[in-house]
């Protein structure tokens, strides 16, 4: 959606204008507000605070809205609070900091009666918005002893410098038709593992993740000719909520996962990183915890956190095409809400929907809240059922203005799409017009007979793979593809290993 100049409304919800921070000698910011989604009383806003003044150590936006039945319901990147029609969103401490040009993008959901129009005006730190970067004269120190302020170099938060793809890194990608295609046009096919860990050592205080994720181990995986790493993530741990401790959780956690994504890239490994927990009550059909906390796979992602962590993992990867956005691992909203019909529509737009007790973050929301980072990286979004149904995705395909979205399915033989006639009537058509990948394929009896004859099939219609999972755990307790991080395979992992070795590089 194309930005307006300083002061215009854009008839879609969108108002761009110029604020300036309040104690600043320079100041002046940006801000986009954006009805992200909006269905029956409901809502969901989007907003990205840009400072284009001197840094600020916080801050606090306010604005009014300009109908009295306009309301905040529930918020997240931000403090929010409502007083009549006056709503303010002060910074958190993990994002407080915001350097000369630094983002911070937060949200809300909001309910609404007659109408939802957009604020008409701005203030940050009680200025109101100005169009322009107003600087202003220094206070004269005594002229019988001055006082020289030591330089102080500004706090940035963790997420707000792009990571820049290492020389002699895994390939640029983007989409193409339906095709995963190199800067220089050639097509690339995701070939790989899933590493787990990530997702739940961090939530469970016992780590951030699950055995040694050093150069030894990605060595390790290039000996297999892995060429691709699906990284699970926490979003609670990203964030650092008061759920995950201290030391696993926040500014830590995200170094970490840094640094992995970079090792990965450095050594021609395409990273996937992605959001498997995430924060939320739900005890409907299918429930996998009765648990508020991220620590079991929940049927959709939130309103509450996912736009925040996301807004956190675009702007840390923005900038190295080389790195994958998969927003969700294994949706399921049909459970909750009784049918496919009412469940895509959940997927797709998110809000109230029925059997789901917390708001949810639907996938068109979560695009549109990647692409206001600036972040162009590709985008993978799985289906319902787990990812194993993938019958409308096509037709409920959120809109990406970079036409960069591609599909994954998850398949195990112990799912309802376990076989060649349904992969051929479900997934064929998906894989005939985006870019399609098996981000997990495995199987529940330490074989590999399933998933030979899966990725024969994968192979015949020039769809990717990822075998789940490298972790040394017992495969009779769930997939597990090696039994120590040397890369010594299970039979299970043989099977993939095998194949790799010949579709691979």
């Amino acid at each position: 959606m194309a930005l307006l100049a300083a002061g215009s409304l854009a008839a879609a919800g969108t108002l761009v204008t110029a604020l300036p921070p309040a104690s600043a000698a320079s100041a002046g910011c940006t801000v986009t507000y954006k009805v992200a989604s909006q269905w029956q009383g409901g809502f969901q806003g989007d907003v990205t605070v840009k400072n284009l003044g001197d840094p600020l150590s916080s801050w606090t936006l306010g604005f009014d809205f300009a109908d009295a039945g306009q309301k905040v319901t529930q918020g997240w990147s931000a403090t929010w609070s409502q007083s009549g029609t006056r709503v303010t969103a002060a910074s958190m401490s993990w994002n407080g900091s915001l350097a000369t040009n630094a983002s911070a993008g937060l949200g809300f959901t909001g309910a609404w009666t007659g109408a939802n129009p957009v604020p008409a005006a701005f203030t940050l730190n009680g200025v109101t918005c100005t169009g322009a970067v107003a600087t202003s004269a220094p206070t004269s120190a005594p002229t019988s002893s001055p006082t020289v302020s030591p330089t102080v170099s500004p706090t940035v938060s963790p997420t707000s410098s792009p990571t820049p793809a290492p020389s002699g890194a895994a390939p640029v990608l983007r989409v193409s038709g339906n095709k995963f295609v190199t800067a220089a046009g050639a097509e690339h096919r995701l070939y790989g593992v899933n590493r787990s860990g990530g997702e739940f050592a961090c939530i469970q205080g016992n780590g951030i993740w699950d055995g040694p994720m050093d150069q030894a181990s990605i060595t390790a995986m290039r000996s297999w000719k892995i060429r691709t790493v699906r990284v699970p993530l926490n979003e609670e741990c990203w964030l650092g909520t008061a759920d995950v401790p201290a030391a696993y959780g926040g500014a830590v956690y995200q170094a970490a996962v840094k640094d992995y994504v970079n090792l990965l890239v450095k050594n021609g490994i395409t990273p996937i990183v992605e959001m498997h927990w995430n924060y939320g009550l739900y005890t409907g059909t299918s429930s996998g915890c009765a648990d508020v906390k991220a620590t079991c796979q929940k049927p959709m992602p939130d309103a509450q956190y996912a736009p925040a962590f996301w807004t956190g993992v675009a702007t840390a990867f923005k900038g190295n095409d080389a790195v994958i956005l998969d927003l969700f691992n294994e949706p399921y909203p049909e459970r909750a809400t009784g049918d496919a019909t009412s469940g895509w529509k959940c997927w797709r737009d998110g809000g109230t929907c029925a059997g789901i007790g917390y708001q949810v973050a639907g996938f068109q929301g979560l695009v549109n809240t990647v692409r206001a980072t600036g972040a162009t990286n590709i985008i993978m979004i799985g289906g319902l059922a787990y990812s194993n149904d993938l019958s409308q995705w096509l037709t409920y395909k959120p809109s990406d203005p970079l036409n960069n979205l591609a599909a994954f399915a998850h398949i195990y033989n112990f799912n309802t799409c376990a076989n060649t006639s349904c992969w051929t009537s479900q997934l064929a058509p998906v894989a005939a017009q985006v870019p399609l990948t098996l981000s997990e394929i495995g199987e529940n009896d330490c074989a590999h007979g399933f998933i030979d004859g899966l990725m024969d099939w994968a192979d015949a219609n020039r769809v990717g793979y990822l075998g789940w999972t490298w972790n040394t755990w017992d495969c009779a307790t769930g997939p597990s593809l090696i039994s120590n991080h040397n890369g010594t395979p299970t039979v299970f992992g043989q099977g993939l290993k095998d194949r790799l070795a010949r579709v691979s590089d």
